[in-house]
């Protein structure tokens, strides 16, 4: 069986070929009547003249105009004036902006059509955005969302089209009950009221947290409170902003509660301790803090999740809110950061006890960070040893113990200064060792 030959001139291309040519030709109509209408010269004349207006009227208010020629002195300048003597730079732009909006009404009265006019009007304005992006905008996440997605959609709107692919999306339908506009609208107002929200949080902390008549428990229950409610109203808001019926979501909520009764108990748990904690004010940021398995540190961070316990050698240990409500912990500096210590040694017992207080005892209350209240410190027998008697000197200080507080070191050094230079003798315990070492 042989191939059948085809007629020359013809292939299995032809019909897209024959689209192409048509649209080829379509264009080639379409830029013909342009050309040769009337409106197409008359918006070509009414953007240039837009244009050249702008551009003279710039000149004359940079060379006319105080707040444009003339730079404010430092120390004398209101932020706003600053800002419009900054805008100079982007003036024409400005100008250029509303004077293609005065040339496209004078364009539709006039020749009918202003479709070329609002173009050129659209990307001015872009040109506009950019450049006061890069002149007043710092912060990147703004610029960021206004350079990919911003700018798209003023895009879409100059050439006409948002209102068609807005369409096509809301005619795409997702589970949930809301369509693909829907979720986009979801997804970029979302980004705008979180931020929004993000900063109004932190500024809302830093005004609780400057209430001096509030103590540090109830301004972080206000604090913790605060952010809670300003996250929901904007949920609420961003959902009515995309049009979403809240009912719809009412099966998905009755899920998640499921999940979170079932899965997240345990950050249900300890969202829950964290209020509790900041209610009864148990512990407070910069208790000293000692758990169960001996674990201790300065109570530094307190989220509603979780207690940040930094230790004196500068580890952090996360501890559970939960754990300070069903388990037992020593809190050594809730009430009073006095703490009565314990400094222990021994001597021979041939030394004259006596003269070892007269001469010790007051080195210790003149040492700087030992109290006097609310007991002046003393030097004791603790017990009577095989070898010593072992003395004990007990002493109020304020604080822990630890890191850069540390003191019964300092006090342990003093006692053997002391006792070296006043020559009384500590005992030496020698313990015999047998070997089986075969004589010389």
């Amino acid at each position: 069986m042989f191939l059948q030959e085809q007629p020359a001139g013809q292939s299995e291309t032809t019909p897209f070929l024959e689209n192409i040519q048509q649209f080829a030709l379509d264009v080639v109509d379409q830029i013909t009547q342009w050309f040769t209408s009337p409106a197409f010269y008359f918006q070509i004349a009414a953007i240039l003249t837009a244009f050249a207006v702008a551009w003279l009227a710039n000149r004359l208010l940079l060379k006319r105009v105080p707040f444009f020629n003339t730079e404010p002195a430092e120390g004398k300048m209101l932020k706003a004036r600053q800002l419009v003597y900054e805008a100079r730079g982007i003036l024409f732009r400005i100008l250029s902006v509303l004077f293609l909006g005065v040339a496209a009404n004078v364009a539709l009265t006039s020749g009918g059509q202003d479709w070329m006019v609002r173009i050129a009007q659209g990307f001015t304005a872009i040109w506009l955005i950019y450049a006061i992006l890069n002149r007043f905008v710092s912060n990147r996440v703004i610029q960021n969302f206004i350079r990919w997605i911003g700018t798209p959609i003023a895009v879409l709107s100059v050439l006409g089209l948002l209102d068609d692919v807005s369409a096509y999306l809301s005619g795409i339908s997702l589970p949930l009950g809301i369509s693909a506009l829907q979720l986009v609208q979801l997804a970029l107002f979302g980004v705008v009221f979180f931020w929004i929200g993000r900063r109004s949080n932190d500024e809302g902390k830093k005004l609780i947290q400057r209430q001096e008549s509030l103590d540090p428990g109830t301004k972080e229950v206000f604090t913790k409170l605060f952010e809670i409610i300003l996250f929901g109203v904007i949920f609420v808001v961003v959902l009515q902003s995309a049009n979403i019926d809240l009912t719809a979501l009412a099966v998905f909520g009755g899920a998640l509660g499921v999940g979170l009764g079932f899965g997240l108990q345990q950050i249900a748990a300890n969202f829950i301790s964290g209020i509790i904690i900041l209610l009864d004010r148990s512990i407070t940021i910069g208790d000293y803090i000692e758990l169960e398995d001996e674990r201790s540190g300065f109570l530094t961070k307190l989220t509603m999740r979780s207690a940040t316990l930094e230790t004196p050698d500068g580890k952090d240990i996360m501890v559970p809110n939960e754990q300070f409500i069903t388990t037992a912990f020593t809190n050594w500096t809730h009430k009073d950061p006095r703490q009565r210590y314990e400094v222990k040694f021994t001597v021979a017992y041939d030394t004259d006890l006596d003269r070892l207080i007269e001469v010790l005892l007051p080195l210790i209350i003149t040492y700087p960070k030992v109290l006097t209240e609310p007991e002046e410190p003393d030097i004791e027998i603790e017990r009577f040893g095989e070898y010593g008697i072992h003395m004990l000197i007990e002493f109020w200080a304020s604080g822990i113990d630890e890191g850069e507080n540390k003191f019964t070191a300092d006090l342990m050094m003093l006692v053997w200064r002391t006792l070296r230079d006043h020559s009384i003798a500590m005992p030496v315990i020698y313990r015999a060792v047998s070997a089986n070492v075969p004589a010389p």
